[in-house]
């Protein structure tokens, strides 16, 4: 199936397909969310089926707007479809640009929504195992730790956003 994203090509933005946005590494537009139970955040291990970072640790949900797709619908949209997660209260938190080789010669070039969601306590989830190998909730600064420690672990963004812009995701 061809998913088609906004990317930015010669100052326009279009759609382009997913797989070429990252080859050429284009610059597109992308979401991130974060949902804290307390002091912990629910990170995910992408699937080793991944065409990119394969069994790596990334934030809660992480994907790609479809072509005319609003930012807090595709936060929505994928939550569910990666996590089992409805109904929860999304709050923009910012928007982000960052660049990193995610390998095998692919690039992110990303102008990242960011989304925030408070729960009052762990929630269940249902991982779809085509999207998600695992799941855990960490307290940011066993993250952090984490990162420091053994930052292979973990995607590209995902250490982006912990030294970058942990304060306006998580103030």
């Amino acid at each position: 199936m061809m998913v088609l994203i906004p990317a930015w090509v010669g100052g326009d933005l279009v759609p382009v397909e997913k797989l070429e946005v990252h080859q050429r590494g284009l610059r597109h537009k992308a979401v991130s969310v974060f949902v804290m139970a307390g002091d912990d955040l629910l990170i995910q291990r992408r699937a080793l089926g991944k065409y990119h970072t394969p069994g790596l640790w990334a934030n809660t949900c992480c994907t790609h707007p479809n072509w005319n797709e609003d930012a807090g619908a595709c936060a929505h949209r994928r939550l569910a479809e990666e996590l089992g997660i409805t109904g929860l209260s999304l709050s923009h938190r910012d928007r982000v640009e960052y660049r990193a080789d995610v390998g095998a010669g692919l690039v992110e070039h990303e102008v990242v929504d960011i989304f925030m969601a408070r729960v009052p306590t762990r929630i269940p989830l249902a991982p779809n195992p085509e999207e998600v190998m695992d799941t855990r909730w960490v307290s940011l600064d066993t993250l952090r730790a984490g990162l420091q420690r053994q930052p292979s672990d973990y995607t590209p963004w995902l250490r982006i956003y912990m030294q970058e812009h942990a304060a306006q995701i998580f103030a």
